[in-house]
């Protein structure tokens, strides 16, 4: 609010130059592992506005979770963003970082009726950051009903609107081009994921999240000695900085299954011994669902 105005108009994501300014440079924080200097930033952007300040010290704690499996941070984020104080659009992003954080948290229909409110709000708006954030919603509707006949699929425009939006939006980026991956992942389109992975790398260097998905591309194209390279220096470096946190125990089960599949299976057992540690058993729940499947379909675990 300056001089009475407010700047976070109900109809756009538009901030004032410095808010915006402040904005970009929480995530160029966040994605630089520097959480401390983004919660100062994120703090002084409350000062401004406290409503969009709110929500971005939350996409910190979600960052954080995704991160370093920080699962405290996930819960204070699902608290503190039901108390975000916003407006218009703003108020839309809070929920749709609402339906993520259920969804993570186990109430997955809960998260889709938050996820799908955002989405209305999304779309009846006109700029390109709402337009992407309402495609994520749109692509997998139609992903779930493609199949019924005389049922329109925009999936390909959806793809289009959220890789604009990812090399558009400094404040956004990485929330349109992570679902932006997964979803020429689901495809089977493994090189446009990569593609894409490499292209995120290249704005956030060495981001431990965003190599863990270049070596889930590099693996589903064959490419097993250099999906093994990662996550091994993956695992080394999250049992340093974090422990045996989620990504830690993700690199493990990655790793079984990349050296099965590359037909060493001397180092594949020797990862499969790592899962016969209590701290596993405790982690176990917050582990990507898919990938417990396919080791689990597999019986390589």
């Amino acid at each position: 609010m300056v001089a009475g105005i407010s700047f976070a108009d109900e109809n756009t994501f538009a901030l004032s130059p410095a808010q915006n300014e402040l904005a970009e440079k929480i995530t160029q924080k966040t994605m630089e592992l520097n959480y401390v200097e983004a919660f100062n930033l994120a703090r002084k952007l409350r000062l401004e506005n406290d409503g969009v300040g709110c929500v971005f010290q939350n996409i910190i704690r979600v960052s954080m979770y995704d991160d370093k499996g920080d699962t405290t941070s996930l819960k204070v984020a699902a608290k503190n963003l039901e108390t975000c104080k916003t407006e218009g659009l703003w108020d839309a992003l809070r929920n749709f970082e609402i339906g993520y954080v259920l969804t993570e948290t186990g109430h997955s229909v809960k998260g889709a009726m938050q996820t799908r409110s955002a989405a209305n709000q999304f779309e009846e708006a006109k700029d390109f950051e709402s337009k992407a954030f309402y495609s994520i919603y749109a692509y997998y509707v139609d992903n779930s009903f493609g199949w019924l006949p005389f049922k329109s699929d925009n999936r390909e425009s959806y793809l289009k609107i959220l890789d604009s939006g990812s090399l558009r939006s400094a404040r956004f980026w990485p929330l349109f081009l992570t679902p932006l991956i997964w979803m020429h992942y689901d495809r089977k389109d493994f090189k446009t994921g990569l593609s894409l992975a490499e292209r995120g790398l290249k704005k956030a260097p060495n981001h431990p999240v965003m190599l863990q998905i270049k070596a889930d591309m590099l693996y589903r194209l064959n490419r097993y000695d250099e999906a093994a390279a990662i996550y091994e220096k993956s695992a080394a470096d999250y049992l340093e900085r974090t422990g045996k946190t989620i990504r830690y125990w993700c690199s493990i089960l990655n790793l079984i299954r990349i050296y099965h599949d590359a037909g060493d299976e001397a180092k594949a057992n020797e990862q499969r011994k790592k899962l016969n540690d209590p701290d596993y058993q405790k982690q176990k729940k917050w582990m990507p669902g898919s990938l417990l499947d396919d080791l689990n379909d597999r019986k390589l675990i």
